[in-house]
């Protein structure tokens, strides 16, 4: 292969796996700057996966190739019931935020498989036949160069999160409501004293993180995996959580990061197509994005500084 198809195959394949961490990494920007923090990020994606698959299953024959997108959008309102416990036990029962997002992880995977087990009489679903593919940008895969690159045989949904995140940066810090939620989650007592509502900007963080993260399963189930198990959502959330701290709360941040393990997943998919690279044990590129997820939370977490009420309580009478 020349250069150029070289590049394509790596940029194609990046987006792909790059996707779903963006949108999940995009909603954790919103819960954290809200002042809550979720890592129950993975839990919410397997309950996206779950319901985009199911969808899917039930529709393809209806809906045609609007299916995929439509099965994302309902995982992304799945996500919002679920994250609302995180949100009901964080900011009304003033529960610890680890331990609140960690019982939705825990949750998620045996639920999703009990339903599964309930829908399909066995542990997993078949394999979809309306998948989101590949997809080409009419016009713009003919420029030289650059189109057989970015735009020829890539993933839609990774440039629709692409585009999204810096219209969330925009929204984050160019808006009002951007404003009321970062005070919320910088000093939620001066925010309550100029009139804001604390509680519902906490609630609207996380509501947006569990429909973000939805998507972000939904996206991951019916780009990559095609079906639905337990084994689905493998730490897809967590790397979406360690691509947020990496991007350093910031929704720009959050996708570039995001971009990155995309293509350390990549590797192991593409590896053996790859100059240089392809010698290597596959299981050296099947470990790659855990080990340089470990290795970023462990050098970043420390340094990167987090609203300032990230993760505190707050009551309204103090």
């Amino acid at each position: 292969m020349n250069f150029v198809t070289v590049l394509a195959l790596i940029v194609s394949s990046t987006l792909v796996y790059s996707a779903p961490l963006i949108f999940t990494a995009l909603g954790g920007t919103f819960s954290e700057n809200s002042g809550i923090v979720n890592v129950g990020l993975e839990g919410i994606m397997t309950m996206g996966a779950f319901t985009s698959i199911v969808f899917n299953l039930s529709f393809a024959s209806t809906f045609g190739t609007a299916t995929p997108w439509l099965g994302a959008l309902l995982g992304g309102i799945v996500g919002i019931i679920f994250s609302l416990l995180h949100a009901v036990a964080t900011v009304n029962c003033r529960a610890d935020h680890v331990i609140s997002g960690t019982v939705l992880n825990l949750m998620a995977p045996p639920l999703a498989v009990f339903l599964v087990k309930a829908i399909y009489n066995k542990g997993q679903t078949e394999n979809i036949n309306q998948n989101f593919g590949y997809f080409s940008f009419p016009g713009l895969a003919n420029i030289p160069v650059i189109g057989p690159i970015f735009f020829k045989n890539t993933s839609a949904p990774a440039w629709v999160a692409i585009i999204l995140s810096i219209f969330l940066y925009w929204v984050l810090y160019k808006t009002r409501f951007g404003l009321r939620l970062r005070s919320s989650g910088e000093n939620p007592q001066a925010a309550d004293t100029l009139g804001i509502n604390v509680y519902k900007m906490r609630y609207a963080g996380v509501l947006i993180s569990g429909f973000l993260g939805g998507i972000g399963g939904a996206v991951f189930a019916e780009a990559i995996a095609g079906n639905f198990s337990v084994s689905t959502i493998a730490g897809q959330g967590f790397m979406a959580l360690a691509a947020m701290i990496f991007g350093r709360y910031n929704p720009i941040g959050a996708m570039l990061s995001s971009l990155f393990f995309g293509f350390a997943q990549s590797l192991s998919i593409i590896g053996d197509q790859i100059p240089g690279i392809s010698s290597l044990p596959s299981v050296y590129l099947q470990i790659a994005p855990y080990v340089l997820t470990i290795i970023v939370l462990v050098v970043f977490f420390g340094k990167t500084v987090g609203p300032a009420a990230d993760g505190q309580n707050y009551i309204k009478s103090k």
